[in-house]
């Protein structure tokens, strides 16, 4: 399967249109979140609406710009995946939302346990591995090439990171970091932050089955 890999929109209208041919090759889209502007939470529902009119199948949640209550939103239209787990084409999807409390000056900031509590839908079911799990976690995990702020300071959530480190899923999908747009591995998981979408940045990641398990067949940063 062939993912195009976006977040932070940040009520960016006019970045969708420019990505008709991008939806069209993706068999579904991974969005980590922000969908409004900052200080501006009036801009997410036009956003939502944008987004889902780009394609059929889409795995969401909220960014820290997001009022909490904006879930019921993406809920309507079936794209959320936060504090749930959603299964299709024998892959598992399940999400956090909200940022690491920070600034305060967001409405959707939360403790690294909140964070962490979104997927107890996979804690609660004991310590297997989750090899054909995608999870889309707005707030990254701690000390990646995904976290990181000028001076080199590493902002993402230990709690998310020892999730990932247990459960091992295939794939990470994260945001909120707008400078800090990477690639990289925790233990067998890739984890993906493309960047942010109002900037234009996106990313592709493309799993397949293997045998009896899923494995990455590619990931790479893109721009438009």
């Amino acid at each position: 399967m062939k993912f195009l890999v976006i977040s932070d929109l940040h009520g960016n209208l006019e970045v969708l249109d420019k990505m008709d041919d991008l939806f069209k090759k993706a068999d579904a889209v991974l969005f980590a979140g922000d969908f409004a502007k900052f200080e501006h939470e009036e801009t997410g529902l036009p956003a939502l609406e944008k987004l889902c009119a780009k394609h059929e199948q889409i795995f969401s949640v909220l960014g820290n710009c997001d009022n909490p209550d904006f879930i019921s939103e993406t809920e309507k239209r079936d794209v959320s995946v936060q504090g749930g787990l959603v299964m299709s084409a024998g892959l598992a999807f399940a999400g956090s939302g909200g940022g690491s409390k920070f600034t305060g000056t967001t409405p959707n900031e939360r403790s690294d346990e909140d964070l962490v509590s979104d997927f107890s839908i996979i804690t609660n079911q004991g310590d297997q591995e989750w090899n054909n799990l995608i999870a889309i976690m707005h707030n990254p995990p701690k000390d990646t090439k995904c976290d990181t702020i000028p001076g080199g300071i590493h902002v993402g959530s230990q709690l998310l990171r020892e999730f990932i480190e247990k459960y091992k899923p295939l794939a990470v999908i994260t945001g909120h970091i707008h400078e800090s747009a990477g690639i990289d591995i925790i233990g067998s998981t890739t984890v993906i932050n493309p960047g942010a979408l109002t900037e234009g940045k996106y990313a592709w990641l493309e799993a397949e089955k293997s045998g009896d398990n899923w494995c990455v067949k590619s990931a790479t940063l893109e721009s438009l």
